[in-house]
C-alpha cells in the first residue's frame, strides 16, 4: 500500500470525472492522458515533491505517451531534465538502450529505447507515469536504468491500481513508491480507493 493516504484533490476529481469500464479499465482522458487539467497536474506534482522531498535526484524518466505531462510539469517545477522512453526506436538514434514491455491496456508487447547520452552512470532517476497497474512498463523502465549504470531512486504515479499487485512488486524489491490514488477496486464498474 502507499505510505500515505490518496491525494485528495485527485481523488474527488476520479469520483467526478473518471469512468469505469468492464475488465478493470478506469478512464481519465477528460483530465489526465488525453485533455489535460493543468492545474491539477501542477498541484499532484507538488504532491509528488513533497513525497520525495528525502529522496536525491537530478533526472525525470518516463514512458510515452501519457506519463510525459506529468513528469515535464515535475521536471518545469524542479528545474530538472526529463527524459522519456520512445515506444518506437528513431531512425536517429544510435547508442540506444532497449527491453521489451508488455501492454496490459493493448494486450501486446512493444519494445523501449532510450539513448544512452540522457541515461547513463552518476544519474539518480526517478520515474513518474500516470498508472501503475501489474507493472510492466515499470519493469522495462527498472531494465532500462539497470542497463544504464544509473541509479533508480523512486517511482511516482497519478494512479495504482493496487489489485492488479505491480505496486505489491515494486515495494517488494525495495523500490520508493508513490502513488497519489491507490484503487482497491473496479469491480462492478465502482470505484473503491484503497484506505
Amino acid at each position: 500500500m502507499s505510505s500515505t493516504p490518496c491525494y485528495s484533490a485527485l481523488k474527488e476529481r476520479i469520483l467526478k470525472d473518471g469512468k469505469c469500464l468492464e475488465g478493470g479499465i478506469l478512464k481519465v482522458d477528460g483530465f489526465i492522458n488525453h485533455q489535460i487539467d493543468p492545474d491539477l497536474l501542477e498541484q499532484m506534482s507538488v504532491e509528488f515533491i513533497r513525497r520525495f522531498a528525502s529522496v536525491e535526484f537530478n533526472k525525470i524518466l518516463t514512458i510515452e505517451a501519457s506519463g510525459i505531462a506529468p513528469a515535464i510539469m515535475l521536471g518545469f517545477l524542479l528545474h530538472l531534465p526529463v527524459v522519456f522512453a520512445k515506444k518506437k526506436k528513431p531512425s536517429t538514434m544510435d547508442n540506444m538502450l532497449t527491453t521489451s514491455v508488455y501492454s496490459f491496456t493493448k494486450n501486446r508487447s512493444y519494445d523501449v529505447c532510450c539513448s544512452r547520452d540522457f541515461l547513463k552512470v552518476g544519474d539518480k532517476v526517478l520515474f513518474i507515469d500516470d498508472f501503475l497497474a501489474n507493472g510492466n512498463a515499470a519493469k522495462g523502465i527498472i531494465d532500462l536504468v539497470k542497463q544504464s549504470g544509473a541509479e533508480l531512486v523512486g517511482m511516482g504515479f497519478l494512479i495504482e491500481k493496487s489489485f492488479q499487485h505491480g505496486g505489491e512488486y515494486l515495494r517488494e524489491h525495495g523500490i520508493k513508491v508513490e502513488s497519489l490514488a491507490v484503487i482497491e477496486s473496479l469491480d462492478n464498474c465502482t470505484i473503491k480507493f484503497a484506505k
